[in-house]
């Protein structure tokens, strides 16, 4: 038995009313909810059925979008990390923070992102902000040394640029609040098509002698790679996800961008390291670019909402039945 997924009130989907309702207004629509659930209780609903009344996503449409997601994400990381071996951490960096763009371009192009000039300027002065601190990088340190073919290397660090843009922006679009999906399945699934799908590669890349491939040889090297995993890729990915679904694809991608700054503080705290006017002055943009595109991100949500209450005025109240 297939639930009806609109509320007899306008046509009004049940995801958006409960949304509505969870913000404290449409009041009216909380009657037409409740039959809902009576229908779907008297009628016999499946799990995926129930899961729709709840606003849940389906089992089967959680799969599918962590198969989706593990493949771009997979991309993302492989091209950005790749590059590292071919070209200096400096040209990387600067290439990586051109993320944002895409991002911008990804969420203009799927509807997720509003394009205003606010934003666009925040994406600028970003930009401009990681230029300044890797260029300050370079200019002291030997970051050359040992570098080849360093057209391939800028070429992996735009492709993960791009791929990491367009999986920021997908993930908004496919489940867009992140009270649909539970996270622990979701990165459950994200982890099982890594492992059955993309781990075989590692041993193919190396009887190939593309990329080698051993194992830590060492306590310590063991020790490093576990916390990595745990910190910098299952917790930090984690609240990544949950920034994303909360906010936007455009503040979350610019908000990784404050590691300069923070990077910045830990050096001058635990490392007695002063840096140089340049590279103050490009993590101050990168602070600014963040907090315009926030500024930018609120005005947003209350055009959204206003939007939101004027449809709702216009929503007819009454008795409806089911049919």
């Amino acid at each position: 038995m297939v639930l009806p997924s609109k509320l007899p009130t306008d046509n009004i989907d049940i995801y958006t009313a409960e949304r509505l309702l969870s913000q404290g207004q449409g009041e009216e629509l909380e009657g037409d909810l409740q039959t809902m659930s009576d229908y779907g209780n008297n009628n016999g609903n499946n799990g995926d059925d129930e899961s729709a009344l709840l606003g849940k996503m389906p089992l089967n449409e959680l799969i599918r979008i962590s198969s989706y997601f593990c493949t771009l994400w997979f991309i993302a990381n492989y091209c950005t990390n790749a590059s590292l071996a071919y070209t200096t951490v400096g040209s990387s960096t600067i290439l990586s923070s051109m993320s944002g763009l895409f991002t911008l371009a990804f969420g203009i192009f799927f509807k997720v992102e509003r394009f205003t000039w606010l934003k666009m300027l925040s994406v600028g002065v970003s930009f401009i902000g990681v230029v300044l601190v890797s260029w300050s990088d370079q200019l002291t340190t030997a970051t050359t040394h040992g570098v080849h073919n360093k057209l391939v290397g800028d070429l992996f660090a735009l492709t993960g640029a791009i791929f990491y843009g367009a999986y920021t922006v997908l993930l908004k679009r496919w489940i867009d609040d992140e009270s649909r999906i539970d996270m622990p399945t979701f990165f459950g699934f994200v982890g099982l098509f890594n492992v059955s799908l993309f781990w075989p590669f590692f041993f193919i890349l190396h009887w190939t002698g593309v990329e080698s491939f051993s194992l830590p040889y060492n306590s310590k090297l063991w020790i490093m790679i576990t916390i990595n995993a745990f910190v910098g890729t299952f917790l930090s990915d984690y609240l990544w996800l949950l920034a994303t679904l909360l906010t936007s694809p455009l503040v979350v991608t610019l908000g990784v961008t404050l590691t300069v700054p923070l990077a910045l503080i830990g050096d001058i705290i635990l490392k007695h390291i002063f840096p140089g006017v340049q590279y103050i002055a490009g993590a101050c943009l990168v602070v600014a670019g963040f907090l315009v595109v926030n500024i930018s991100s609120l005005h947003d949500q209350a055009e959204i909402k206003s939007d939101n209450q004027g449809d709702h005025e216009m929503i007819p109240s009454g008795d409806y039945e089911i049919e």
